[in-house]
């Protein structure tokens, strides 16, 4: 009765029965074109083969993904491989959490990343932006022939600005310190799927994840030091509210995520929990702003596009002052249009899957021709089924984007783009992008994500000319890995990204 009611979708044939298209998966540049090629010849939700003979389904229509999204946590959960990996890695916070338990996470979690914590962490980020300049000029300063530095993109870290936004720790990182927490995060994400075919075949058998994998082993490391510098932090603040403190006065998340620790059975935050709440928050901040895709692309881009660069800095330099939140948030309409640019085309999370917890029905904004040779309205998914949003290749969907939606094109969130009408018709989520996600899981730190982002590109531009050491034609690519960093094509390492800086003279 169950394969009666289940809609028989369309699908690519498999590759290989042993991993289907789970290698291919691996790779953004490689399956992100696949995924728009495959909804324009088999329709808007379809099914592509995975490991040992399983299948997931696609969800490229937007009826469908604004449908799962208002259920996520609660009819679709993550998968048993997801929520294996994220435990090992970052504990039982948030991101693990499914239904009641992440609907309560997420409640006392709001306060301390709303608009006006936020507000308070603005100056951080911009301070971290200042240490990387005065880094970079003594690199500068040392080649005195040239008055010029050769960097990797990869190399402006700000793990100072999300350690003291977050737990009101520096990890001197811009200062030179060797951190092991560093180097751990940076080898965990860009390694690439070391032993890669029992990973994909944990995704069929999770169990496979308590195995001595290197991987989970990176995860498991990274799990101990990050747990013992957030339950350092979480110490010494107990200890000063103990004293006295001034709670006032803390500009940490961490402060607030204290507020929301839990007594008894009340419906805040165990111990456990605000450990792991802050590690996830940390980690989040290192990779999904600082470290990872986002920024490093903004200087390849603005690299890449001298004019591009040239417009931003002269917005920058006219505006005078330093900016506060607000101005961030609406006074500076281009740096805003290059950030949301930059967020569109390389989303640090590249897709979500998740686990169906029992049968549904899924609405769709056009008709489906199935495998059964008819048509309809709506996709009956069983229980079980694995449902995959390709967040990533969405966002550079021709149908949503127009014909240039592959190009780097700020000036379609200023102009009245007819570009842009068919993601501002369809699509929900931040600015109409799927780089945030949406719905209960919709990205928790966006607003710090996006201020530690606009505070820092804006400092860096006005004093900072960026250039492609090898010219703008050099082709940069994403590497594998947890979190894919560019690289060049050709080189060896993840974030291998050589580009050539200088001061700005008027």
């Amino acid at each position: 009765r169950q394969r009666q009611r289940t809609t028989p979708l369309r699908g690519p044939p498999s590759p290989s029965w042993l991993f289907g298209f789970a290698k291919t998966a691996n790779s953004t540049a490689i399956i992100a074109p696949l995924y728009e090629n495959w909804a324009r010849e088999y329709g808007p939700v379809y099914k592509v083969p995975h490991v040992m003979g399983q299948s997931r389904v696609i969800l490229w229509d937007p009826s469908a993904i604004a449908h799962l999204f208002s259920k996520d946590t609660w009819l679709y959960n993550q998968t048993p491989f997801n929520k294996i990996g994220i435990r090992t890695t970052l504990g039982r916070g948030v991101l693990w959490a499914d239904g009641e338990s992440h609907k309560r996470q997420r409640k006392v979690l709001n306060p301390a990343f709303s608009a006006g914590a936020i507000r308070r962490l603005t100056s951080i980020f911009q301070d971290a932006a200042h240490k990387t300049i005065i880094a970079w000029d003594g690199e500068m300063a040392s080649n005195q022939g040239t008055h010029c530095a050769i960097i990797d993109a990869e190399r402006w870290y700000l793990l100072d600005s999300a350690g003291i936004g977050v737990l009101s720790h520096d990890f001197g990182a811009l200062d030179g310190n060797d951190s092991e927490v560093v180097n751990v995060l940076n080898a965990f994400s860009s390694s690439a799927s070391i032993s890669f075919n029992l990973v994909a075949l944990a995704q069929k058998f999770p169990s496979i994840l308590k195995l001595p994998l290197p991987r989970m082993q990176f995860s498991q490391r990274l799990n101990f030091l990050l747990g013992k510098i957030c339950q350092e932090m979480i110490s010494r603040t107990r200890k000063e509210k103990e004293a006295g403190g001034a709670e006032q006065g803390d500009k940490s998340c961490l402060g607030l995520l204290l507020k929301a620790e839990r007594s008894g059975e009340s419906a805040g935050l165990s111990p456990q929990e605000v450990l792991d709440e802050a590690k996830v928050v940390l980690v989040a901040g290192f990779e999904t702003t600082a470290v990872s895709q986002p920024s490093q692309w903004a200087l390849i881009e603005l690299a890449r596009n001298q004019d591009i660069q040239t417009k931003l800095r002269n917005e920058c330099l006219e505006f005078g002052s330093t900016p506060s939140y607000d101005d961030f948030m609406n006074k500076l309409p281009y740096l805003d249009a290059v950030v949301n640019e930059v967020l569109r085309l390389h989303a640090p999370i590249k897709e979500i899957p998740r686990s169906v917890t029992k049968e549904d029905v899924i609405p769709l904004c056009e008709p489906l021709y199935t495998a059964a040779g008819d048509y309809t309205d709506s996709v009956c998914i069983p229980k079980g089924t694995v449902i995959v949003v390709p967040l990533a290749a969405i966002n550079c969907s021709v149908r949503m984007w127009g014909p240039d939606a592959k190009a780097f094109k700020p000036s379609r969130w200023i102009d009245e783009d007819e570009s842009k009408r068919g993601a501002t018709e369809l699509l929900h989520g931040y600015r109409h992008m799927t780089t945030f996600g949406d719905g209960a899981r919709m990205c928790l730190g966006r607003l710090f994500a996006l201020t530690e982002f606009k505070a820092v590109l804006f400092d860096l531009v006005r004093e900072i000319v960026f250039e492609m050491v090898e010219g703008p034609e050099v082709k940069v690519v994403e590497s594998l890995g947890t979190f894919p960093r560019p690289k060049v094509v050709g080189s060896g390492e993840a974030g291998d990204v050589p580009l050539r800086v200088r001061r700005y003279e008027v």
